[in-house]
């Protein structure tokens, strides 16, 4: 079947071109907005021999297709429903109709984090294999490599270096990405960021100490002390800046002549903002977010096991929502706060789960098609993308799902009650060991075990005896 022939049949299962608003595509996923994603034909969409699952998410309603093909039935479907190439971006827009607030909500938050993740896992890596190169005990007894093998330090040392970075100026990271995602000038949010960790400011890691000694510095402006203190590792202080600074930017933007635009509206927007961040801004979120963080580590403190049983079982389902999203903020919260994070081991391994749960379908079943899509959705899965594996197959069959995210559960429990924190975030899969902190990995290996094994059997012997594969 050629192309064109392809995109016809998915155009027809989607109701046609009237239903479609604008389209675009990534490395394996069509990705439609749609006028009503109601009257898809599913069950018939997914039997396409071109198409190797479907689901939605943020308002779009994606189509795997594969890598390699997307591209060509892309271009097909475009022309046969009439509509130009549109970029990421505009199906986006053209996607917000198809979400409520909270969605909405979401959606911004995913959209100012994912494009930052790659420096933050990229940085997770690495400390890991600092962790490896100085952790004692790994190889030697009571020694680590470098204990050894001094000539190594000096290597380790600069990995460090490189690796802390993106944690150390974490608030450019987000004012640069958030600001973007606002609509104002992504230098200024990268400016702003930088403003709230400058070396002139108490760190935000003495802070607790500082106020304990009473030697928490301060300005006085004409009467009103303003504490003098930095916000690293914090994330809301520098989302709401950057709101601001954008609002501000935005608004000086239509009001001030063009021709004095460079020298009225970055340095009004970023002075308003900075003094409105240490005076009423910063304090107010940093409080708040110390408290989220302070409330997440009590109850984890108290509650660990039920605490793993209960976020294992449902970062899953929080995945098909796309809330997940909004946790990857408070895992660099509780980073930023306290050094470690025990949240997000917990979605490595639902991740694993889901990935183990999908490779127990292709194991079972008969269909090639369906074979090759439990590999290869599987092995994604086992690298830290889920969505195909849960949408294109355990979903559908909804019992790999539910044995997927009891393991999960299961394994949840045990590695919060172990006591099992990351140093930072990393591949959210097999590879995420390596952002375990290291006297952890051992019960961080015995919960990928549970992952690996219990959701694969347990798929396989229910596929067998109900077969539906």
């Amino acid at each position: 079947m050629n192309h064109k022939q392809q995109a016809e049949q998915i155009l027809e299962a989607i109701g046609g071109k009237e239903n479609l608003s604008a389209g675009t595509h990534c490395v394996t996923r069509l990705r439609l907005a749609l006028h009503d994603e109601d009257i898809v034909d599913k069950e018939r969409l997914n039997q396409l021999d071109a198409v190797k699952g479907s689901f939605s998410t943020n308002g779009q309603f994606q189509i795997v297709v594969g890598q390699g093909t997307v591209d060509k039935v892309y271009k097909e479907l475009i022309q046969l429903a009439d509509i130009g190439e549109a970029s990421k971006d505009e199906v986006k827009e053209a996607s917000k109709g198809n979400m409520n607030w909270l969605q909405r909500a979401v959606k911004t938050l995913a959209d100012i984090f994912i494009p930052i993740l790659p420096a933050i896992v990229t940085a997770g890596l690495l400390l890991g294999i600092n962790n490896i190169l100085t952790a004692p005990g790994i190889f030697f007894d009571n020694q680590s490599i470098i204990d050894v093998y001094p000539q190594w330090s000096g290597i380790a040392n600069m990995i460090i270096v490189i690796a802390n970075t993106a944690f150390a100026f974490l608030p450019g990271l987000i004012g640069w990405s958030a600001v973007k995602k606002f609509g104002g000038s992504p230098i200024l949010g990268i400016v702003m960021g930088l403003v709230l960790v400058n070396p002139e400011l108490l760190n935000a890691w003495s802070y607790g100490q500082a106020v304990k000694e009473g030697t928490v510095p301060t300005w006085d402006l004409f009467g009103l002390t303003v504490e003098k203190i930095g916000y690293q590792g914090q994330v809301l202080p520098v989302l709401v800046a950057s709101y601001v600074l954008t609002k501000i930017e935005l608004f000086l933007r239509k009001r001030v002549p063009e021709s004095i635009q460079l020298l009225v509206v970055g340095p009004v927007a970023l002075l308003v903002t900075g003094f409105l961040t240490f005076i009423i801004i910063g304090p107010i979120t940093f409080a708040i977010g110390n408290g989220i963080t302070d409330g997440l580590v009590s109850i984890f403190d108290h509650f660990a096991a039920l605490g793993g049983l209960i976020y294992g079982a449902l970062y899953g389902v929080m995945v098909i929502t796309g809330m997940h999203h909004t946790f990857l903020a408070v895992d660099i919260q509780l980073i930023g706060s306290t050094g470690t994070t025990f949240l997000w081991p917990m979605l490595a391994l639902s991740n694993i789960a889901q990935g183990s749960a999908a490779l127990a379908i292709m194991a079972a079943s008969k269909d090639e098609k369906l074979k090759g899509l439990g590999l290869s959705s599987g092995v994604s899965a086992y690298l830290g993308i889920t969505e195909p594996a849960l949408f294109g197959v355990n979903l559908r069959f909804k019992y790999p799902f539910i044995i997927a995210i009891t393991s999960s559960a299961i394994a949840g429990l045990y590695i919060s009650a172990a006591g099992v924190v990351a140093s930072s975030i990393g591949v959210g899969g097999i590879p995420g060991i390596f952002s375990i902190v290291a006297q952890y990995w051992l019960e961080f290996a015995i919960g990928m075990v549970i992952v690996i094994v219990l959701p694969f059997v347990g798929t396989f012997l229910y596929a067998k005896r109900k077969r539906d594969v």
